[in-house]
C-alpha cells in the first residue's frame, strides 16, 4: 500500500479540512479519525494493537493512500520508517487557539467517556491512549495543554526530514500545500470545515 500523504498534526489544527483537500487534490481515499468510527469493529483492534507495539499498517491503511489527524498524528515516528518515501504535512495552529478548541471538544469527550454510551467506549478508550502517547493525558492544565502541543509539534520537525514535511496552516490554503505536493492549485476554494459544533454533530452521528 502506497502512503502519499501522512499528516502529523494532531487534533483540532484543521486535520478535517487538509482529509478533504487532500481527496480533492486525488491523494485519497485519505484516513482520518471519522473512518474509525465508521468502522470501529475493524479499526479499533489495529489501532490497539498499534499502540501495543505491533502495527499492521498495510491492514490498517488498507483502502487509503493517506491518513491526516489522530491516531495517525501519535506515529508519525513509526510511519516514517513504515513509509520513507511519504510526504507528511504538519498543521499547525497557535497553541493558545488550540488549546481553547481542543478542550470543550476532545479533551471534554475523553474526560466524560463514562457517560458515554456502551457502543462508543472502545473507541474512547482507544483514543485517550492515542492522546496519553501524544504527551497529552487528562488532567492538564491550559498551559500543560500548550506546553504538550508545542513539544509534538517540535518532535515532527526534528524527525521527519525537511524535504518530506511541510509545516502548513490552514489559513494559508491552497498554494503551499500544491506545491509541496506537486499539485494544481483548484479552482475552487480551500475546505473549511469542522467548527466545534461539527465536531459535536460528527460525534452524535455516532451515537
Amino acid at each position: 500500500m502506497t502512503m502519499h500523504v501522512i499528516g502529523a498534526g494532531v487534533g483540532r489544527t484543521g486535520t478535517y479540512s487538509l482529509k478533504l483537500a487532500i481527496n480533492q487534490l486525488g491523494l485519497g481515499p485519505c484516513h482520518h479519525m471519522e473512518e474509525v468510527l465508521h468502522k470501529m469493529p475493524i479499526q479499533i483492534p489495529l489501532w490497539t494493537a498499534a499502540l501495543q507495539d505491533s502495527p499492521d499498517w498495510n491492514t490498517l491503511y488498507s483502502g487509503y493512500n493517506s491518513a491526516v489527524d489522530w491516531p495517525t498524528a501519535a506515529f508519525f515516528r513509526e510511519l516514517i520508517k513504515a513509509y520513507p518515501a511519504a510526504k507528511f504535512v504538519l498543521t499547525e495552529r497557535n497553541a493558545e487557539t488550540w488549546a481553547d478548541s481542543f478542550t470543550p471538544t476532545i479533551y471534554q469527550l475523553l474526560a466524560q467517556r463514562a457517560e458515554a454510551p456502551v457502543e462508543m467506549k472502545s473507541w474512547l478508550d482507544m483514543a485517550l491512549e492515542v492522546i496519553h502517547k501524544t504527551g497529552m493525558p487528562l488532567g492538564l492544565n491550559r498551559q500543560e495543554l500548550m506546553t504538550a502541543y508545542t513539544a509534538h509539534n517540535d518532535a515532527v520537525k526534528n524527525t521527519i526530514p525537511a524535504k518530506q514535511l511541510l509545516v502548513y496552516e490552514i489559513s494559508q490554503g491552497w498554494q503551499p500545500l500544491c506545491e509541496f505536493l506537486g499539485k494544481v492549485v483548484p479552482a475552487e476554494p480551500f475546505p473549511r470545515t469542522n467548527g466545534q459544533s461539527e465536531f459535536w454533530d460528527r460525534v452524535a452521528g455516532e451515537i
